[in-house]
This record gives structure tokens, sequence and C-alpha cells, in this order.
């Protein structure tokens, strides 16, 4: 995970964090992607280490590259991971699933959409939680489900 503030401004829990690092994730906090090179796929993400600066608008520290800092990391994929809004441009065309004013999929308490047989869960209803709360959406979707295949 490279992030372009240090882990304390980082919009995740501690837990959340804690819990990567035992996964084996590594974190290049206070670094921010520069560009992506390779031949028909990615091979290595040169990225550019930054400092922290006066707040921004969002009142957070806000970062600045420093010049001559530049550095690569081998990979051979990236997941770009920006913003806390859902991407719903997988629904457009799709009729009978409401979608929040904010951007998130509307559902009820067995996280059944509002199109028959859909059921959805976890950020995309709640606009960003932890992993436990988009476990816990996952189980109680795959419930209903079990209940809405078998005839219940």
């Amino acid at each position: 995970v490279v992030y372009r503030r240090s882990e304390a401004e980082m919009p995740a829990s501690r837990e959340e964090i804690e819990h990567a690092k035992e996964e084996g994730v590594n974190f290049s906090f206070l670094a921010s992607p520069v560009s992506f090179r390779g031949v028909k796929r990615v091979s290595s993400m040169e990225c550019i280490r930054m400092r922290l600066g006066p707040p921004d608008e969002s009142g957070r520290r806000r970062p600045i590259p420093i010049e001559g800092s530049e550095f690569e990391i081998p990979c051979d994929t990236v997941v770009i991971a920006i913003g806390q809004r859902p991407d719903t441009r997988a629904l457009s065309g799709t009729t009978g699933i409401r979608v929040a004013d904010w951007g998130g999929i509307i559902v009820d308490d067995s996280m059944r959409t509002t199109l028959e047989g859909v059921y959805a869960g976890g950020d995309v209803i709640s606009g960003g939680g932890t992993v436990a709360e988009a476990i816990r959406d996952g189980k109680k979707a795959a419930e209903s489900i079990h209940q809405y295949l078998v005839g219940h």
C-alpha cells in the first residue's frame, strides 16, 4: 500500500492497519505513485516521497512532493483505491436498483436491493466501514440469498 500521507493521517482504523500488517501487507507512507512501467503488463511503479505541509480543505496536512526523491517498486498488479464513494457505473442500464443520493445502493434489513434476487452489502451500502462490518453484511446477505433460493 502506497499512501501519500503518514500512518496517522490514514483514513482507516488502527485495527484495520494492524490486521493488514499481520497479513503481510507492506505500507509505504509519505509516498505517491507517479507512473507505471512495463510492456503489455505493469512491471514497476515509480513513486515519489512526500512531506506534509499545511492543512488542506479536508483539515488534514497536505502532502507535498520532495523533488529528487523518486523510487521504484517492482510489481505485477496495481489496484488503485482512491476515495470511498461506491463505483456504481456497472449498474448503468440496470433498472430496478435504487441508489441513494450519495451513490450507495439501498437495501432492506435482509440486504435485498430493490431488484428481486439482487443483494448488496459492505461499503456500497454504507459508504465506508470496517472489514468486520462488510463480513457481517456478507453473512447476512448469504443467509437471505439461501432463503430466497429455497423459496422462503
